[in-house]
């Protein structure tokens, strides 16, 4: 006579074994791959999601370099990904990077560019500096489309969006240009004893020089007019100078063109803007809405709709 479990009938061993089979197959459908397994083919975003969920010390299948995909719009140049086989897009200036070269979580910093922290944070407000990708240079260079470069990085991020151009280093230095205004004064609407200022921004190499004058007049302001004061500085950018001409109480007088005059040894470039002063009788059939509109600038005049019932 066949064994039967004491305490288990045989209908209940049957099903007890069939129970422990079925457990088995869930567990076998349920197993997570393994750990040397490299992950699947795929955008480069993605493929470095995997890559930060893996733990310090899993290891990488071996290298078959068919399967990996070529990455593309690598503005700071390709590096191997953490098993070393697949290539993968550099992080940008700027990026987060990983100081310990041995580590794979944010990334590997493009060609010319180094992992530093980041100290330009306020550490007494308890903020913590950030590792971020940093150009090792900061000298400016000239490239071959005659346009100056801050530094090497940018040159060759600009290289690689437009491989078309064959973009390279002409030498050292920026390049030597006449000068451009950059940002040019407006035309500026206001009312007797009002202050009025006008700004002009001027690139040039050579740094250029920055005059102010009047109506064609080859009298160069301020003058000895106390009233009216004329300021520079350089930048904001490199090679750079901003220059105002500010007229404090403006006097119908003081209506009229004002141009900004910028000239280096290379050339001179200039730019007009139109000042118009009104009385408080001309102020009042004008509207006050009609003044401060003509007095925007363009990238004000979005700000100006928006704020149209205020006024």
């Amino acid at each position: 006579m066949p064994r039967v479990h004491t305490g288990l009938p045989a209908n209940h061993a049957a099903v007890a074994l069939a129970l422990h089979f079925l457990l088995l197959l869930l567990l076998v459908g349920w197993m997570p791959p393994p750990t040397s397994a490299r992950p699947s083919p795929g955008p480069d975003y993605l493929r470095r999601g995997w890559l930060r969920l893996l733990a310090e010390g899993e290891g990488c299948a071996p290298c078959r370099p068919e399967e990996c995909v070529a990455p593309r719009g690598c503005l700071a140049g390709r590096v191997r990904d953490a098993c070393g086989c697949c290539w993968e897009c550099a992080n940008l200036e700027g990026q987060l990077c990983d100081l310990d070269p041995s580590a794979h979580f944010y990334g590997r910093c493009g060609e010319q560019l180094e992992c530093r922290l980041d100290a330009g944070g306020d550490l007494s407000r308890g903020e913590v500096p950030e590792p971020l990708c940093a150009c090792r240079s900061q000298r400016p260079l000239c490239g071959s489309d005659g346009r100056t470069y801050n530094q090497i990085c940018r040159l060759q991020e600009a290289a690689r969006a437009r491989p078309d151009a064959n973009l390279t280093m002409a030498h050292p230095g920026p390049c030597e240009s006449e000068p451009q205004i950059v940002s040019q004064p407006y035309d500026i609407w206001n009312v007797t004893g009002q202050d009025v200022i006008f700004g002009c921004e001027v690139f040039a190499y050579p740094m250029a020089s920055i005059e102010w004058r009047k109506d064609g007049l080859d009298i160069q302001l301020p003058g000895d007019d106390p009233h009216i004061s004329v300021q520079f500085r350089g930048g904001p950018q490199r090679f750079e100078v901003t220059s105002w001409l500010q007229i404090q109480a403006v006097r119908p007088s003081d209506e009229g063109t004002y141009r900004c005059l910028a000239r280096n040894a290379l050339g001179e470039v200039e730019a007009p803007a139109t000042l118009t002063v009104l009385t408080p009788d001309q102020l009042n059939s004008t509207g006050i809405t009609q003044l401060r509109s003509l007095n925007l600038a363009p990238e004000d005049e979005a700000e100006s709709e928006e704020n149209e019932d205020y006024y």
